[in-house]
């Protein structure tokens, strides 16, 4: 069995914004009726964290319940127990209509820190990200590919992708935080 390295082997970048591969993340995609008392339980007994609401993320530790759409999570979890976090809910939800997928190895994580990390994202996608807050997930576009991030602080912002697009996004985020590039935004 080959081992397992993250989509560019934790490369990093140090502009007026640190832009860094965040390396290997268990990543679920949980699909099913959120309202529903029985998912909330069984999300919460597998993680430990509840259900966020609209475009929110709920963390604990390095564990991360992130509302993607009204019907669909994106849940993460320390990359080694991604495949018993999946049978851990799916034995949870028994007969509800759902789908649980590990898709740690289709996705790319980063992290952008510095107290510019608004702004170089700013440039790359349509969000406002002056209104943005801890706690607040968007689904958006880098460009021209499908990205999500939240807000982890005020210097910090983590963003997922996938994985055959991580090239291009860590080149984009380090074009975006080069030095002499920052146009004071925010």
């Amino acid at each position: 069995m080959s081992n397992a390295i993250s989509a560019l082997n934790g490369e990093s970048y140090k502009g007026y914004v640190t832009v860094a591969e965040a390396g290997l993340r268990g990543m679920i995609t949980l699909r099913a009726d959120l309202g529903d008392a029985k998912v909330k339980a069984a999300v919460k007994k597998a993680t430990g964290v509840a259900v966020p609401d609209q475009r929110g993320i709920l963390a604990k530790g390095e564990t991360a319940v992130a509302w993607m759409s009204p019907d669909e999570l994106l849940i993460m979890v320390d990359y080694a127990q991604a495949g018993a976090t999946v049978a851990a809910m799916t034995k949870a939800l028994g007969a509800i209509h759902h789908l649980c997928v590990d898709v740690s190895d289709a996705r790319a994580t980063f992290r952008l820190t510095g107290a510019g990390a608004r702004e170089v994202l700013a440039k790359l996608a349509p969000a406002d990200l002056s209104v943005m807050t801890a706690g607040q997930l968007r689904r958006t576009r880098l460009a021209q590919v499908a990205a999500a991030f939240w807000i982890v602080d005020d210097n910090t912002i983590d963003l997922v992708t996938f994985r055959s697009t991580a090239r291009y996004v860590f080149d984009l985020l380090s074009t975006a935080a080069a030095p002499g590039s920052e146009v004071d935004y925010l």
